[in-house]
């Protein structure tokens, strides 16, 4: 009779406890990996919740791997497979920079499994356009940039400067190192066709007013076309490093 009881109570317990916890998938963008997740990701996991922040192909962890045949396709199947195999449900799904489109179709091919879209300083381009139609240059950026015949990226001598100096050093000192260069392959040369757009979402739209790209109108844009809620951060365009408490805060409320 004790070891019966014990065992409910167990089963009860885990179960409320399944009720409150929420399942969180991040999308890292272009030059990322799922290290810059770090200090969002550690805090949610310590209150409770299921946190994935997988790295895609060729980036990060895993830039050994880089070959001409990656692609954004891969990595949409890479995620929608990771949801499928892990029977992960009413899922948050984050996405940041080039990550916001990658989410978006990811969304599109498992919108069953989704609860809520996150896209933080995202490009979410409209089929037709290109990616390099939502940038601004900008004149005196000290922005520098590096390539191969596989791979772009931001040289080191802008990751250690001006692309990260607004962080806190020790921040910086995290981050600046672990930057990669990203598939020419993995980034579209022209959004194709989806249906995205047409369906209904439950969405989040994060724009940080110190960032020029994507500039303050793309995320207007995206808010409205989304019907999303568009919160607004004093940040950069990397929130999840420079206001990782606040970015927290605000995805552990979409989570109630």
């Amino acid at each position: 009779m004790f070891c019966f009881s014990f065992l409910s109570i167990v089963k009860t317990f885990a179960s409320e406890k399944e009720k409150q916890m929420a399942t969180y998938v991040f999308i890292h963008g272009a030059f990322q990996g799922g290290w810059i997740w770090k200090f969002v990701a550690t805090p949610l996991r310590a209150a409770g919740h299921l946190v994935y922040t997988p790295t895609m192909d060729g980036c990060a962890e895993r830039a050994h791997q880089i070959r001409p045949d990656i692609t954004m396709e891969g990595y949409v199947k890479e995620v929608s497979d990771l949801l499928f195999f892990e029977d992960l449900k009413d899922v948050i799904l984050v996405g940041t920079s080039t990550g916001g489109l990658t989410a978006s179709y990811i969304a599109n091919q498992t919108q069953d499994r989704i609860g809520h879209l996150v896209f933080i300083e995202a490009l979410l381009p409209l089929p037709g356009e290109k990616i390099r139609d939502l940038l601004t240059p900008i004149p005196n950026s000290g922005a520098k940039w590096e390539s191969t015949k596989l791979a772009y990226g931001p040289a080191k001598e802008f990751i250690y400067g001006p692309m990260l100096a607004d962080l806190d050093p020790e921040i910086r000192a995290f981050a600046a190192p672990r930057f990669r260069l990203y598939p020419f392959s993995a980034t579209p040369r022209v959004t194709g066709e989806t249906d995205f757009w047409d369906k209904t979402w439950k969405a989040t739209v994060i724009n940080c007013t110190k960032s020029t790209n994507p500039a303050d109108a793309h995320q207007y844009r995206s808010a409205e076309k989304l019907k999303a809620n568009l919160i607004e951060l004093d940040a950069n365009h990397y929130p999840m490093l420079s206001h990782s408490k606040e970015l927290t805060q605000i995805l552990l409320d979409i989570a109630k």
